[in-house]
């Protein structure tokens, strides 16, 4: 049995307080009555997640949690006290994070980037806000231009600090973002570049070249859903055209460039026309 994840064990015998379930080596752990159906019968598998209650003793739930063992998750803390801050993490028993493991004192309500792992010392699963520790930028499975999977865990002047694939680290920098971005988001990037000391730049776009192409279907599209005609131009606001087309200035001047060069649009001053 695997404490921290989601694990396929059999039912064994009911009880007065709920279900007992086994796996292949014959350990059992119950399933409290209160997540039980009353369909489940003898020899039923159930998908179940494992955990300790709150006197330690290892059970299991059918609820959903928001992180599992080795994962980095978005939570919010919805208590402190003299042991530590606790968080929400979709379990009746709440989530802790020890002082020692805060980077910074924690605060009531605010949502914060954690890993979960099994502390060895008392065998329950806690989790840290330190999750710099968890990831090296050493050992690369990824190059530039690759697309990978983001976390964002922490702001700065410069942009923000993002989770990349679950191993490394990088910096999304800030005048390179044109939509909101909050801690915890989990967005799709591109590898920008990676320096000779290993920090790694990402881009919430692609490289250029795919991105202006992309942003030409995307100018087209809106185009025929508007009838054919956007009210904008090279002289509409950086906002305007986010607005509308979720792309920066930059590249709304360059894909229009390109399109008016195919002869697929005509440009007036205050709008775009699609040429039929």
């Amino acid at each position: 049995m695997k404490i921290g994840e989601i694990n396929t064990l059999k039912v064994a015998r009911d009880t007065p307080h709920g279900i007992f379930l086994v796996d292949e080596e014959g350990e059992d752990v119950l399933l409290p009555g209160k997540y039980l159906t009353g369909s489940e019968k003898e020899g039923d598998v159930l998908a179940v997640f494992l955990y300790n209650d709150s006197e330690d003793r290892i059970v299991a739930t059918t609820e959903k949690p928001k992180i599992k063992l080795n994962e980095f998750a978005a939570l919010k803390v919805i208590d402190v006290n003299k042991s530590g801050v606790f968080l929400d993490w979709g379990l009746e028993k709440d989530l802790l994070v020890p002082f020692k493991e805060q980077n910074k004192k924690m605060q009531l309500g605010n949502t914060y980037v954690v890993r979960m792992y099994l502390d060895e010392e008392t065998d329950r699963l806690v989790a840290t806000a330190k999750v710099k520790k968890f990831l090296s930028n050493d050992d690369l499975m990824i190059g530039e231009k690759d697309q990978v999977n983001l976390i964002v865990f922490n702001q700065s002047d410069l942009g923000y600090d993002v989770i990349i694939n679950e191993k490394h680290m990088g910096l999304v920098f800030r005048n390179e973002v044109f939509a909101p971005v909050k801690i915890g988001d989990k967005l799709t990037g591109f590898v920008k570049k990676i320096r000779p000391d290993g920090k790694i730049d990402i881009s919430l776009q692609p490289d250029i070249k795919t991105h202006i192409e992309n942003s030409n279907d995307e100018i087209l599209s809106a185009l025929v859903s508007h009838g054919g005609v956007l009210k904008l131009s090279d002289q509409s606001t950086p906002e305007e055209i986010y607005e509308t087309l979720h792309i920066s200035k930059k590249t709304f001047k360059k894909s229009i460039g390109n399109l008016y060069k195919q002869g697929k649009i005509t440009l007036d001053h205050n709008q775009i026309t699609m040429v039929k």
